[in-house]
Parts: structure tokens; C-alpha cells; sequence
């Protein structure tokens, strides 16, 4: 690939990319940090002999159009040729609850069919295996190929000629044909109609979950897409939140900051199960608690900053030499050596995901004294910790510092086990913890300060500057009103802000000086201005930084404050993070844009239920204002809403000739009704 125009398509299991031609670029199956059967993306096609995508290529293709189903994560390719033959592509991995439960497979769909005139393809399924080091061999019968290799078998299933697929010879698409890539497992029913009504559901699944977010008045397709994109990247399994499904797509041209993403930060899981509690997406923070509760309990006090999806914590990292990388600029990298790293936030936030479980009363399993008692090994090893070096939030290989956002975190788990022990009716134990609390904050106040830049350092008794320092009114470290936090805003607005972009920081580390800005910082500059009172310049620059998103919506990790070039890992759980963030922090609030008292009667998503065998309209439905930060620093809606996704197995189906009217009329269009 040439640029970073993709679009991803998942389902909380598997995830693949898809460029704006079409081409399925970057899968790995059968989970996200598996085998990379796709892998264009780090090796572009070059000859007939290639391997490593699956694509529909159009005989003297002229020009593509590309789009989301409104409100899911079903992704509509269309082709044209120059003759006007034309054709659509649908691509989604299946979503939805049957017998009720989730049913979720590693499998991607790929629907094919022509709109007009004769258009002549070729469909092109090569997966390959080991990193990209080889084509897989295969055998087949009358409607299915299997790709064949060690460790997992590949199966298509498909109504499309097997000849076709196996020689890779063109056609002229006369009739739709199915592809349904997946487990190794014969496929119930007719390829046409199991990939319809897969479509069908998964359609419903993703809209009836976005109609259950409670999202802010404006720049609300922009917060649902980025609220999608977070979802996949939430594994249902286990509940572990990957960084990015990608790895090895550079920071910056040609800086071998190449790095494998497909792992689970509990520092950027955090930041993820925050922002859809925002949203009053609960249940990924729920699945998430169990991941890292399962965590802490093994690891007797001691976290790492990073596991596996299954939360191994070991991936030692490696370079793969079969994979040249992103535009040829290796090395590929698999595994993360940021596992062995010290990186002391970690304890922070652990116990900052942890304390939703303990106050917000719309999660089925609430935190009570026995998981009071898991957390504080942490919060002790926090204490330990506060002050000794480490790698930071920034990872860095060559050199540890006592990082001031590392013990501000360590403060943090402090602060809110003080706070939960309260919740609890536990005195002795809040005095306990408030009393390390006000130490380590003492600590934090006098070896951190920097009187000669008016704010706060990036290390102890430093003089450097990183753009974590943007958080310390948003994690309650600092009042938004304290002179020292528009002190240290300052500070960073001077040093690391060029143009419209925000560096995470601009000394040099193991690599040089950073060329590129991290997007996240940015919007953490957006929501420290927002705080200081300067909303209309923090609006005008979220304007901005939502114009560099790609025309699909995304974001990847870092930025070329030049051209505005994506970079970095994608798409970038970090970065859509911070645009929910600032979105809902700078959004009128309902009440306001929707005229006083008429608020409470503002419409939600409408939806059709089928009851007593008609199509009835529900009535308009009120999403609770979101609250304001409650002490404890939790967002989210007012105890009492219903949880996404707890009572969509009750549900009858709706009635499906008014949806499906509706849902292929235009792929650019939105839903009515």
C-alpha cells in the first residue's frame, strides 16, 4: 500500500483492511495478533506471482467509490470501468446474537455483484502463511478451496466458479457471487443465502448498538464511526483491547520506529474503556475488568505494561525478513519487547479501569471487598514505585527516568483506592491510602516542579517537557483553576507545538528526534485549552485534526504536520480515543441546541419492531444528558441505562423488507426510519 486510505471491517474477533480499490490488504486470522493471511500492506503486489491479498480487480478500472453502511461496520466498495461497466463489493465479518449468544467467527464475507454494463474481473484469493514467507497450498471440492499450513487451515466457501478462483482467470460478472473466508468448517446452507442473512443481521447487530450510545450533540457521525472503530478493537473473548490491529507501519518515513501493535497496552485499554463509557458502551469495560482483574491476580503485584490477547505476557520480539514493510520501509517487526520493560504507570491505570466496577451501578458484576482486596497489592506496588525510574509512558529503550506522569499515575491508584475503600465503608483503609496519596502528590510537587518554566517537568528534577503533562487536570492531579496547570499548558504550547500539531516530545531518544506528531497529543492539548476557558480556538483546532482523518473517518497513530500524512500503526485505538473525548468535552450540550424544555423530547434512533405481525414505530427515546466528572474522575451516563448488547437475544426480529429497502438503497445514504 501506498498510503494509509484503508478502511477496516471486524468483529471483535478478526479484522481486515480494505483499500479504496477493493483489495482485503491485512488479515490475520484466527485472532487479531494470529498469522497475517493477508499481508499486502507490508508487501504490495508487484507481479503475477504475488501472494498475501484477496481482491476483485476490474478490467480497465477507471475509478472507485468507497463507503460505510451508515452506522456499522459493513464497508461498500464500488468499481467502474471505462466502458461503463460498473459493480459493487460488500465486505463485513459477521456480528450479531443467535440462540442467544454472540456470534462472532473468525470470518471475513465478501459479497460481489454488477450494478451496470459488462464489467470483466478476475477474483483473486491468495493467503499466505508464516509471516508472508509463502503461499499456502490447497486442495478443493465443488464450492469450497482450503488454504492449507501447519498451525491453521483456511477455508473458502463460494458460489463463484472454483476454476475462476483457482487460476485466477477473468470473467464477465454476470450474476452476485459470495466469498466466505474462514475456520476450516463446512458452511451451513447456500453460500448466497448464508451470506445474506449474515449481512442482514450483522446490519442490524452494529445499528442497534449504535442507537444505544449516548452520544453528544454534535459531530455525531464522526463519534460513531470512531465509536465502531474501538468496538473492533475490543477482543470479545477475552476482553483485551489491542493498540492497533497492524504492525511494523512506520512512525515516520524511513525512521525504523516500526512496531507491533496487535497487544493489549493496559495503559491505552484504560483510555478505550473510558471513552465508551462515555458513550454508555459498558460492556467492553465489563469484559475488560475481567481481563485485567485475571491479570493482576496472577501477577502478585507486578504488572507489565503489555499482554497478549490471551493474556500471555510474553512476545518476544522479532524481525521478520519475509516482509520488505509499509512502502518497503522494514524492518517487520512481530512481537513487542516492550513486555520486559518497567514502565510504572501501569499500576495507575489498572486501578483507574478497576474503579468503574466499584461506582457505576449499570455494570452487572459491581466491585465489592474481595476485589478491593486484589487491587491494593497494586496500589502498594505503586507506592514502591513512585519514585524510580522507568521507561515512561513513551517506552523509551536506551534510558530511564523518574517520569512525572509515571508517578502521577502512581498517585492515581492511590487516590481512587482512598475512594473506593470510602465507597466501601472502609475508613481505616481510606485513611490509609489518602495518607500515601498526599505523600506521593508532595513528592510529585517538589521534584517535578520547574520554577524557571513556570510548570511541571517531564521528569524529576528535569528540565525537558512531554505531552502527558496535558492530563494532569483530567486525571485530578491538578484543579483545571490551579495556576500550575495553565502554567505547565504553556509550557508545552511553547515547546511542543508546531502549527496545528502537539509532539509528545522533541528531544532526541534511541531513534533521533521524532519527525512526526502523535495525534493523540493534540487532542490532549484540544481538552487542556477546553479547561482553561479558550473553547473557541479548541473548537477551530478540532476542526482541524478532524479534516487530517482519512475519507473513511480514521486515524492512525502519528502525523506529518507538513503534509498531513498519516503514519504510525492503524487505525489507532489512542487517537479515535481523544477526538470522542474532546468531541463530547466541546459538543453544546442537548439542552441547549435543541431548544430548553423541547430537549427532553429530542428523538433518538427510531426502530422498527415487529410485534403481533406488524411493523409498529417506537416512540422517540431520550438518551440521559452525559453527568458532569464525578470525584472519582468516571464518565459516563446515570446508573439505571440499559447495557449494550444485554437484551438484544429477547428481541424479535424487525421487519426485514422495510430495513433492506432502506439498507442497500445507497451505500451513501442514511437509514430512514
Amino acid at each position: 500500500m501506498s498510503n494509509l486510505d484503508l478502511g477496516i471491517v471486524g468483529n471483535s474477533s478478526v479484522s481486515a483492511l480494505i483499500s479504496a480499490s477493493g483489495e482485503i490488504c491485512w488479515t490475520c486470522l484466527p485472532r487479531v495478533d494470529g498469522d497475517p493471511v493477508f499481508c499486502s500492506l507490508l508487501r504490495e503486489r508487484s507481479d503475477e506471482k504475488d501472494f498475501g491479498f484477496l481482491a476483485v480487480d476490474l478490467e480497465g478500472m477507471a475509478r472507485a467509490e468507497q463507503a460505510y453502511l451508515p452506522h456499522t461496520a459493513v464497508l461498500v466498495t464500488h468499481l467502474y470501468d471505462g466502458s461503463g461497466g460498473a459493480l459493487e463489493i460488500t465486505d463485513f465479518a459477521p456480528r450479531f446474537r443467535q440462540f442467544g449468544r454472540l456470534f462472532c467467527p473468525s470470518q471475513v464475507v465478501r459479497m460481489v455483484r454488477p450494478l451496470s454494463g459488462s464489467p470483466r474481473i478476475r477474483a483473486l484469493v491468495r493467503p499466505a502463511c508464516d509471516n508472508g514467507r509463502e503461499r499456502r497450498q490447497i486442495t478443493w471440492g465443488s464450492n469450497h478451496v482450503r488454504y492449507l499450513a501447519a498451525d491453521y487451515t483456511v477455508r473458502l466457501t463460494t458460489d463463484c466458479s472454483i476454476t475462476a478462483i483457482l487460476e485466477g482467470s477473468s470473467f464477465v460478472l454476470r450474476e452476485p457471487f459470495s466469498l466466505v473466508l474462514g475456520q476450516d468448517e463446512t458452511l451451513q446452507g447456500s453460500v448466497a443465502d448464508v451470506a445474506r442473512r449474515f449481512l442482514e443481521q450483522t446490519i442490524d447487530y452494529w445499528r442497534d448498538w449504535v442507537r444505544d450510545l449516548s452520544i453528544p450533540f454534535e459531530w455525531q457521525e464522526e463519534i460513531i464511526r470512531a465509536a465502531i472503530t474501538l468496538k473492533l478493537a475490543a477482543c470479545d473473548d477475552t476482553g483485551a483491547i489491542v493498540a492497533a490491529p497492524t504492525t511494523s507501519i512506520p512512525e515516520a518515513a524511513g525512521s525504523g520506529r516500526n512496531w507491533d501493535y496487535r497487544y493489549c497496552w493496559l495503559r491505552d485499554a484504560y483510555f478505550v474503556v473510558n471513552a465508551l463509557n462515555r458513550l454508555n458502551a459498558t460492556r467492553t469495560m465489563e469484559r475488560y475488568l475481567g481481563y485485567i482483574i485475571n491479570i493482576a491476580a496472577a501477577a502478585d503485584g507486578a504488572l507489565q505494561p503489555v499482554y497478549r490477547v490471551n493474556g500471555s505476557p510474553e512476545m518476544d520480539e522479532r524481525t521478520v525478513e519475509s516482509l520488505p514493510g509499509y512502502r518497503g520501509m522494514g524492518p517487520v517487526h512481530v512481537g513487542n519487547q516492550a513486555w520486559r520493560q518497567v514502565q510504572n504507570d501501569v499500576y495507575g491505570s489498572t486501578v483507574l479501569a478497576a474503579a468503574h466496577a466499584f461506582f457505576d451501578r449499570r455494570l452487572s458484576a459491581l466491585g465489592n471487598a474481595a476485589l478491593f482486596r486484589q487491587l491494593e497489592p497494586l496500589g502498594e506496588r505503586a507506592v514502591t514505585v513512585h519514585a524510580l525510574p522507568d521507561a515512561g509512558l513513551w517506552e523509551l529503550r536506551g534510558t530511564a527516568h523518574i517520569h512525572t506522569f509515571s508517578s502521577v499515575m502512581c498517585w492515581a491508584a492511590c487516590d481512587r483506592l482512598a475512594k473506593i475503600a470510602a465507597r466501601l465503608s472502609l475508613p481505616d483503609r481510606a485513611r490509609y491510602w489518602h495518607a500515601h496519596a498526599e505523600r506521593i502528590h508532595a513528592v510529585i510537587c517538589t521534584r517535578a516542579w520547574n520554577p524557571a518554566r513556570a510548570g511541571f517537568s517531564a521528569t524529576f528534577d528535569g528540565d525537558t517537557l512531554d505531552a502527558s503533562l496535558l492530563l494532569l487536570a483530567d486525571l485530578g492531579f491538578l484543579a483545571a483553576e490551579d495556576p500550575r496547570f495553565a502554567g505547565t499548558v504553556a509550557a508545552v504550547e511553547r515547546e511542543l507545538k508546531r502549527g496545528d500539531f502537539v509532539y509528545r516530545y522533541t528531544e532526541p531518544d534511541d531513534f533521533g528526534v521524532p519527525a512526526n506528531a502523535f495525534v493523540v497529543c493534540t487532542f490532549w492539548y484540544i481538552d487542556a485549552i477546553t479547561r482553561l476557558g479558550r473553547r473557541d480556538e479548541a473548537r477551530a483546532l478540532f476542526e482541524t485534526m478532524l479534516a487530517r482523518r482519512n475519507r473513511l473517518g480514521l486515524l492512525s497513530e502519528h502525523i506529518d504536520p507538513v503534509s498531513g500524512e498519516l503514519w504510525g500503526n492503524f487505525p489507532q485505538t489512542y487517537s479515535m480515543v481523544g477526538m470522542i473525548k474532546s468531541a463530547t468535552r466541546l459538543s453544546v450540550p442537548w439542552h441547549q441546541a435543541s431548544g430548553g424544555a423541547r430537549a427532553a423530547h429530542r428523538p433518538r434512533y427510531r426502530r422498527h419492531q415487529d410485534r403481533a405481525g406488524g411493523a409498529r414505530r417506537r416512540g422517540p427515546r431520550v438518551p440521559a444528558a452525559p453527568r458532569r466528572d464525578a470525584p472519582w474522575q468516571l464518565q459516563g451516563r446515570a446508573a439505571g441505562t440499559r447495557r449494550d448488547g444485554a437484551r438484544r437475544g429477547a428481541r424479535t426480529r424487525r421487519a426485514r423488507d422495510c430495513r433492506h429497502r432502506t439498507a442497500r438503497r445507497s451505500f451513501t445514504g442514511d437509514r430512514t426510519g
